[in-house]
């Protein structure tokens, strides 16, 4: 499955659309929810925040990541009243999920040293 996020360019008013690494999307969500039980608009805007405004995932890749995770059973979900007074699930990280998320956070800032360290290469190095 490819996920396309938009990412917002920090001098430029131009767009840009880039695949998630498979499993960065599910990443992101556990991280958000993580830091408090939101509903999944709440998910979405969580992750744009703790982006400043630099990521922008679409809705629809949201949904079915939020259901694959809580089939996995890394998130619960309960329904609630939402700010507009509409019912709304509120999802939370589980026990597991908390375990995956710091599993995947490890894996990811490996492999994030290992391309930076890649770039980083110069002619003599090689």
């Amino acid at each position: 499955m490819i996920i396309f996020l938009v990412l917002l360019g920090e001098t430029a008013f131009v767009d840009q659309q880039l695949e998630l690494l498979q499993g960065t999307l599910d990443m992101l969500i556990l991280q958000a929810v993580s830091l408090g039980s939101f509903d999944g608009y709440g998910i979405l805007l969580c992750i744009q925040q703790s982006s400043k405004d630099r990521l922008e995932i679409q809705q629809g890749s949201v949904y079915p990541a939020r259901y694959r995770l809580e089939h996995q059973g890394w998130i619960a979900s309960e329904w609630g009243e939402s700010d507009n007074n509409r019912k709304a699930k509120y999802y939370r990280l589980t026990a597991a999920g908390k375990r995956r998320l710091q599993s995947e956070t490890e894996k990811w800032n490996r492999m994030a040293e290992v391309i930076a360290g890649i770039l980083h290469t110069t002619p003599a190095e090689v």
